[in-house]
């Protein structure tokens, strides 16, 4: 490697000629994509269960959800400022955009989202505590809005969809990375979402109808049923796709990832099916609650499996 060598026939100077060696998207960009698919989660699990129930059986869903929404989407945002060597720069994503790029419409599609959800957030609470609002003239003026979340409650859904599976666009872009193909990474997503989003709802669905439970319980075992298919799908039938095969190789017997891997698969997939398909027969306050927690730890564990492997594998 030459630093500073001048290209003649370019007058570009090379600084830099050697491929960055290890994992450059660590536990940063596990944390964010996982965070993204709580935020959007709830909003897509809540959206079926008020077209399904009515409100009143779910009597703290319509401002929880958006709360969970908007902490998750500023952990997710949080850290993919913090990952970013110049995250100032990431001004220009707004001031200067470029619509071809993934990163740039995810960007603005994400922060619409964000800001949605703060305000359907601010107008849910003061609903849902009037007294709240008594002692100040912002708060009353949000409560007045109160048909404004039924408003942009659709827009809010549509925005979900896109802001969950974008982030598999990018991965695919990355040259040399047969893993994330992007057909199959956009429904692991999705699914991811409606996994963790059913399973933060699980936690705060404390006297919500037996209905609304047991969908809730639908939900998740479907979620996982599925995400986990796909999963083994690419874990017995990749030898067709010779990087494929050989990234996997770190996840098969005796790799390195393989305890971790199959961490994942057992508490994020196979345990929250069959307490949730149980519970769909006879609810088990108890046991749906630990399989939302394995759910959100075993999602974690996948996310951070799926994205490191590929990067153990050299480009040339």
């Amino acid at each position: 490697m030459d630093h500073g060598t001048v290209i003649e026939a370019t007058k570009a100077v090379v600084t830099l000629d050697v491929p960055l060696p290890g994992i450059i998207w660590g536990w940063m960009i596990t944390l964010n994509m996982w965070a993204k698919s709580i935020g959007t989660g709830v909003i897509l699990v809540g959206a079926f269960l008020l077209y399904r129930h009515k409100k009143e059986e779910m009597p703290n869903l319509r401002w929880m959800m958006p709360l969970i929404s908007f902490i998750a989407l500023n952990v997710f945002l949080l850290f993919t400022l913090v990952d970013l060597h110049q995250p100032l720069r990431m001004i220009h994503i707004f001031t200067h955009p470029h619509w071809t790029s993934a990163i740039t419409v995810g960007a603005w599609m994400a922060s619409l989202f964000t800001g949605l959800i703060t305000l359907m957030t601010a107008i849910g609470f003061l609903d849902a505590y009037p007294d709240v609002a008594r002692h100040s003239g912002i708060a009353k003026a949000i409560r007045k809005m109160s048909g404004f979340y039924e408003t942009i409650f659709p827009f809010v859904v549509f925005l979900a969809l896109p802001v969950t599976m974008y982030t598999a666009i990018i991965m695919a872009q990355s040259s040399a990375r047969e893993l994330w193909a992007a057909p199959a990474e956009l429904i692991q997503m999705l699914m991811a979402a409606f996994m963790v989003g059913s399973a933060s709802l699980i936690l705060i669905a404390g006297k919500w109808s037996a209905e609304a439970k047991r969908d809730l319980a639908m939900v998740l075992a479907l979620s996982v049923f599925f995400s986990f298919i796909m999963y083994m799908g690419e874990y017995f039938f990749s030898f067709k796709a010779a990087e494929v095969e050989a990234t996997l190789t770190y996840i098969h017997e005796g790799g390195s990832y393989q305890l971790q891997f199959w961490s994942a698969m057992v508490l994020g997939y196979i345990i929250p099916f069959f307490i949730a398909m149980g519970s769909m027969k006879e609810e088990s306050r108890v046991l749906m609650k630990f399989a939302a927690l394995t759910t959100l730890i075993g999602l974690y564990l996948a996310k951070s499996t799926w994205l490191e492997i590929p990067q153990m594998i050299p480009l040339s």
